[in-house]
C-alpha cells in the first residue's frame, strides 16, 4: 500500500504492508532509531513520537493510520543543531541511565511544556505515568523536565511584556498518552 506523510518536516513516500507498525515504519523504512520499541502491547511507553501534534503509542498504531498525516519523532525536537530544552535538561540533569525510555519521555515532556509551559511535579508525573522506566526512578526525569521549563529556548519565551509578574502552576488534567 503506497502511503506518503510528513515526518519531522520533510514529505516521504512508501510502499509498506497493510500491517506496518508505524514504530517499525520509522525505524526500518526511515532510519530514524530514536523511537524504540519496546512492549509491542502498548504498556511501556518507549515508542511515544506524535501524530498529528498529539503523543501516541506508535506499536499500537499501523503505518498506513499515518497516511497524510504529520509524525514528529525524537529526531525532530533537534532544531538547526540546536537541541530542544527537554533534550538538553535530560542531559544536565541525568534524566536517563540506559536511555530505552528517554525518547518517548522526551516526547511526552515536550508535548508537556507546549502545552503547560511551568508544570509542577505532580502535573510531570502525571504526563510520563504511561510510560515505563526501569532504571532512575524518575526524579532525575522530573527534574529534567522542571529544568526545561526553565531554560526554554528564545523561541518559546514569552515577549518582556507578555511576561506575568509571578507564575502559579494551575492544576489541569493532563490528557493520557495513548494510541
Amino acid at each position: 500500500m503506497q502511503i506518503t506523510m510528513t515526518v519531522n518536516g520533510a514529505e516521504v513516500s512508501a510502499d509498506v504492508e497493510p500491517r506496518l507498525l508505524l514504530v517499525h515504519f520509522v525505524r526500518e523504512n526511515l532510519g530514524l532509531t530514536g523511537t524504540h520499541w519496546g512492549c509491542d502491547t502498548s504498556q511501556c511507553g518507549t515508542c511515544v513520537l506524535w501524530l498529528d501534534g498529539q503523543p501516541v503509542k506508535s506499536c499500537t498504531v499501523l503505518a498506513v493510520m499515518a497516511d497524510g498525516h504529520e509524525v514528529r519523532t525524537v529526531e525532530g525536537l533537534e532544531v538547526d543543531g540546536q537541541l530542544d530544552p527537554v533534550q538538553q535538561g535530560f542531559m544536565e540533569e541525568h534524566g536517563l541511565q540506559c536511555g530505552f525510555c528517554t525518547p518517548g519521555m522526551m516526547m511526552t515532556a515536550r508535548w508537556l511544556l507546549d502545552h503547560d509551559p511551568d508544570p509542577d511535579e505532580a502535573t510531570i508525573r502525571e504526563a510520563i505515568s504511561g510510560q515505563i522506566c526501569r532504571c532512575t526512578g524518575y526524579e532525575n526525569i522530573v527534574r529534567s523536565v522542571r529544568w526545561a521549563a526553565a531554560h526554554p529556548r528564545a523561541s518559546e519565551r514569552p515577549a518582556p511584556s507578555q511576561q506575568p509578574e509571578s507564575r502559579q502552576p494551575e492544576s489541569q488534567p493532563v490528557e493520557e498518552v495513548q494510541a
